[in-house]
């Protein structure tokens, strides 16, 4: 398996901005993560995500430098994740994987990453629930 510095390594700056525009194309148009963005943040809520995943895959720290450690299920306490929007928000990545044709070896890597992670989000066991 790749070390994850690695994969920074390999698809450089370059392919995590195409990889989270690729994402972040689909999300206004869609009905469970679009209500979840303001419309006026899209552009913050995209440059917020390539810069943590370029620092936590090896490059440049600047999300760290400028927010702080990620604390990523604290920053997302208030939406509501239930395991629908989880679901969609994995079609959408796996979406954007596929569009922006990464090395496998980092394709495969980042989708085990973001499995992982869009599980560890989930803060409702539905939609509503508390």
């Amino acid at each position: 398996m790749m070390d994850d510095i690695e994969i920074y390594r390999l698809i450089g700056e370059e392919g995590f901005a195409a990889l989270v525009a690729a994402f972040y194309r689909q999300v206004p148009g869609d009905d469970i993560l679009g209500p979840m963005y303001p419309p006026d943040d899209l552009v913050g809520a995209e440059v917020r995500l390539r810069d943590f995943l370029v620092g936590r895959f090896g490059g440049p720290m600047r999300y760290m430098e400028q927010r702080g450690h990620p604390r990523l299920r604290l920053r997302h306490a208030p939406f509501a994740i239930d395991p629908a929007a989880r679901n969609r928000w994995m079609i959408l990545m796996t979406r954007a994987l596929d569009e922006v044709q990464l090395s496998p070896v980092a394709a495969d890597r980042l989708r085990a990453f973001f499995d992982d992670v869009a599980t560890m989000m989930v803060n409702r066991r539905e939609s509503g629930d508390a």
